[in-house]
């Protein structure tokens, strides 16, 4: 599903911000990627987005060497992943039926089966009543739930979470958290990239551990100290 090889990133000569990373993740797996900030968390995340490539090592993707992906499938390969960011990255413009229908008219879904999916993600984060709502009409909790509801609209093989209760309190934390988790109990593979130790030592899952760039720990179902 997800298999990084001896990863290496450098960002400049000599700076690795990944040095030699192995890592394999299962289909339909929750894990937690945990460690200090300058770690190399979220390198990982945009190496696994294809945001970035890799200095060495191998990266695949359900099946696809991602090394070897031409430029132009990447948009498409892009489309088949969730991502759900800590500052939500809604279109403040739009309301929320449309911010969950533009993930799926750049897939370019039909009008009849949009009109299905948008409120049946809506549903799935308890935001069915406000999908006319503006995102500055929100808070920063049903902010992010849309942002759930629109990567999870795709049905997405991978769900890509970087810090997603970065910026909420502890309730609405726990129900991102539940919202990730019923994903990943749909067959969807879930990684969150997260400080947030609590929540770690609570929800018992894999916990990848890192340092400095690698990996010091993994864990079936570890904690974060």
């Amino acid at each position: 599903m997800i298999e990084l090889k001896e990863v290496t990133k450098e960002y400049s000569k000599g700076i690795s911000a990944l040095n030699g990373v192995n890592l394999k993740v299962e289909k339909g797996e929750f894990v937690f990627i945990v460690g200090d900030s300058g770690s190399g968390k979220s390198t990982l995340i945009r190496l696994i987005m294809k945001e970035l490539d890799p200095t060495s090592g191998t990266i695949i993707v359900n099946g696809q060497n991602l090394n070897r992906m031409k430029h132009r499938k990447i948009p498409m390969y892009r489309r088949r992943l969730g991502v759900v960011f800590q500052d939500f990255r809604l279109l403040k413009d739009r309301n929320i039926y449309e911010n969950i229908a533009f993930a799926q008219r750049v897939t370019e879904v039909p009008t009849r089966v949009i009109k299905k999916k948008v409120p049946a993600a809506l549903s799935l984060v308890g935001l069915a009543q406000k999908y006319k709502s503006f995102p500055r009409e929100l808070s920063g909790g049903e902010q992010q739930r849309v942002a759930i509801a629109r990567a999870i609209v795709n049905e997405p093989a991978i769900l890509l979470a970087d810090e997603p209760t970065g910026n909420l309190d502890p309730t609405n934390s726990w129900e991102i958290m539940k919202l990730l988790e019923e994903a990943n109990d749909r067959g969807t593979t879930v990684l969150v990239v997260t400080h947030n130790q609590e929540i770690v030592n609570e929800m018992k899952k894999r916990v990848v551990t890192m340092k400095k760039g690698v990996i010091v720990s993994d864990e079936k179902k570890g904690g974060y100290k």
